[in-house]
């Protein structure tokens, strides 16, 4: 098992006053050649966000954007005529494809809103673009990795234009869980949202964020009470 650990610390940095946000990989002005992306894996944004403000309507292209709230409500609109607001417990996915113009806002004049956003390069190029958000119970997510995007088109998960899986969780202290890699070609990145996990000796905290290859099953045992997210990603790029 190889490993690469992004500690919370060593994330980059920025305050804009309207936004506070880390970064596990380089982005905006942050840059360190040597955490440019964890194989189709480009950006994992920590984002923090003050009432009424947000990103303004901005284009993409060919990029599978994720964005997760924690804490508080994000509202979404785009070219193509969607509008949305995700909550906590929500997961939102947009395929830029060919090209599309979408705006994020804190969906609170006063209530600040935190959020990850996922950078995901594309299987397929110049598609159409399209959007999609779920809705996750605490049920669904308690002691389990609970599948929330899926190369696959099933139900109760969001297909994303690449072969990549990616699960949440919820953990009591003190539980372990299993995850049986898919592919050999594949690596995870396992991102701590709250608690502490161990994987083999390593172990990881608030915010750290852990690379995984070279292994097929994986085992994480839970020191307090944790919230995860695991990201299954093909490494070639």
């Amino acid at each position: 098992m190889n490993t690469t650990i992004h500690r919370s610390e060593t994330r980059g940095h920025a305050n804009h006053g309207w936004l506070d946000t880390y970064h596990t990989f380089s982005f905006g002005m942050y840059h360190d050649p040597s955490r440019m992306h964890f194989g189709m894996l480009r950006v994992l944004n920590d984002d923090f966000v003050i009432g009424g403000a947000g990103f303004g309507r901005h284009g993409h292209d060919n990029m599978e954007i994720i964005s997760i709230p924690l804490v508080g409500s994000l509202a979404h609109s785009d070219s193509t005529g969607n509008e949305g607001i995700i909550s906590t417990g929500d997961v939102q996915i947009m395929s830029a494809g060919s090209g599309i113009q979408h705006a994020e806002y804190n969906a609170s004049e006063t209530d600040p809103v935190n959020f990850l956003q996922l950078w995901i390069f594309p299987k397929e190029r110049n598609i159409s673009p399209r959007y999609d958000q779920l809705t996750c119970t605490k049920e669904q997510l308690r002691n389990q990795l609970y599948n929330i995007v899926s190369s696959t088109k099933k139900e109760g998960t969001l297909w994303i234009n690449q072969d990549a899986e990616l699960y949440l969780g919820e953990f009591d202290n003190a539980t372990e869980c299993q995850h049986y890699v898919k592919s050999e070609n594949h690596g995870v990145y396992l991102f701590v949202i709250e608690g502490s996990v161990t994987i083999g000796d390593i172990t990881v905290n608030k915010r750290d964020g852990i690379g995984i290859q070279d292994a097929q099953e994986l085992l994480f045992h839970m020191h307090t009470q944790s919230k995860v997210l695991l990201i299954e990603i093909p490494m070639s790029i």
